[in-house]
């Protein structure tokens, strides 16, 4: 394999850096959809107490969503929704929005950024907290879409008889959605 020329970034030419962001693409688009795949296939077997884990949670979300007719990206976005909740519990919804970021639309991101905010509706209240926090951003165009994704594919996908689909029937899309061109420039200052 070709490797760059310098030891320190400072002296890297042009040619380095094509070098080396076509590299990243191509380990990417090899990549990239397997390793999320295993992330969520990672997710299995801990309950917290619910009464299925988190792995089929997130299956049963994608699947109410596929079949609910919502768009690929959407359908991807439910299946990833809490992926990283076994890294990053107290801001997982940042984070799954943060890796979505570059390969679905503005809209979608916002869901899944706020998702865990809006799913606070739920179970805020029980724990001495405030139900309707998520009114801080009521008034976001985005802000309906955001509790219907929490209503529709997220609060009520705990359920054990539930028939999801299996992660491989997903991975057609999985590839699709990451496999675009990334809509971001490689450093995202928002």
């Amino acid at each position: 394999m070709k490797t760059v020329s310098f030891v320190d970034m400072v002296d890297g030419t042009r040619e380095d850096y094509e070098l080396i962001f076509a590299e990243v693409a191509a380990h990417k688009a090899r990549h990239l959809p397997d390793q999320l795949m295993d992330t969520l296939r990672s997710m299995i077997g801990p309950t917290f107490g619910y009464r299925i884990d988190r792995y089929r949670h997130s299956l049963q979300s994608a699947t109410r969503a596929l079949r609910n007719g919502e768009p690929d990206e959407m359908v991807v976005a439910a299946l990833f929704h809490d992926i990283a909740d076994p890294i990053a519990p107290e801001n997982h919804s940042a984070v799954a929005a943060g890796i979505l970021k570059p390969y679905v639309d503005e809209r979608t991101h916002w869901i899944i950024r706020y998702h865990g905010l809006f799913q606070g509706y739920y179970y805020f209240h029980h724990l001495g907290g405030d139900r309707d926090a998520r009114d801080l951003v009521r008034e976001h165009r985005w802000f309906d879409d955001c509790a219907a994704f929490c209503a529709e594919y997220d609060q009520n996908c705990f359920d054990p008889d539930y028939d999801d689909m299996a992660l491989e029937e997903f991975e057609p899309l999985v590839r699709e959605v990451f496999g675009r061109d990334t809509r971001y420039p490689m450093v995202d200052l928002a």
